[in-house]
């Protein structure tokens, strides 16, 4: 069985597609293409709607990874899923997966400030965090400011693929201390902030960094002797 184009890797911005369902189950609902993304490096999974021509809808209320390359579609509990055959338009909360591109590349701000190793992290529609590495004080207002001077200069960002053998041969782009870049598939997506970041990254980012937006680093938590807590939010 042929594994789910994932078009939100080609084109974040794209809110809807023409989709036809691959499996179907209690599970959830699998698609030959979709804009969702699936849960995945701290970023949560798109919710949205399945609409099909006849006017039945399915809210989605969870995107995971399932096996074989396919992506599954949670829907509402209760819900009798459409079969398998069916034509479908899948559609994202634009709102809240744009939230969350916003905050995701505000992360790689955060991460490109504060050089540590970087232990864990999450993204949010309206809050985030990253965990680093360090023992060392981090003062909010520096942080903060000097993530602001980076969102205004507005840099456009862009992400290209590279082989396992490359990533390999530079092993100083993974940032990530606890969770290594997936391997295995022939290729690995980068994302570039020019003159900023660059780092393999699978999640979904803005086109410039002033469509972010203001940022405020909210606090700052001692979550270990070698880990130090920072969430980020708008401000």
């Amino acid at each position: 069985m042929q594994g789910t184009r994932a078009l939100f890797q080609e084109d974040a911005y794209q809110q809807h597609c023409d989709s036809r369902v691959l499996e179907s189950g209690t599970d959830g609902v699998v698609l030959d293409q979709t804009v969702f993304y699936p849960l995945g490096g701290g970023q949560p999974g798109d919710t949205g709607a399945l609409v099909a021509a006849d006017g039945r809808e399915w809210q989605v209320v969870d995107t995971r990874k399932g096996e074989g390359g396919h992506i599954l579609h949670k829907l509402a509990e209760g819900s009798d899923p459409p079969g398998a055959g069916t034509a479908l338009s899948a559609r994202i909360d634009w709102n809240r997966r744009h939230a969350h591109m916003r905050m995701h590349t505000a992360l790689h701000l955060l991460g490109s400030v504060l050089r540590f190793g970087v232990t864990g992290g999450q993204v949010g529609a309206e809050k985030s965090r990253l965990d680093f590495d360090t023992q060392e004080d981090i003062d909010p207002t520096q942080v903060t400011e000097a993530i602001n001077a980076l969102v205004a200069t507005g840099v456009e960002t862009t992400s290209r693929w590279i082989t396992d053998a490359d990533l390999d041969a530079q092993p100083e782009l993974v940032r990530t201390l606890s969770v290594q870049p997936p391997r295995g598939a022939g290729r690995i997506r980068l994302l570039e902030i020019p003159g900023i970041d660059l780092q393999p990254c699978g999640g979904t980012h803005v086109r410039s960094l002033g469509e972010i937006g203001r940022l405020q680093v909210i606090k700052v938590e001692n979550k270990g002797k070698h880990n130090k807590r920072v969430y980020l939010g708008f401000a």
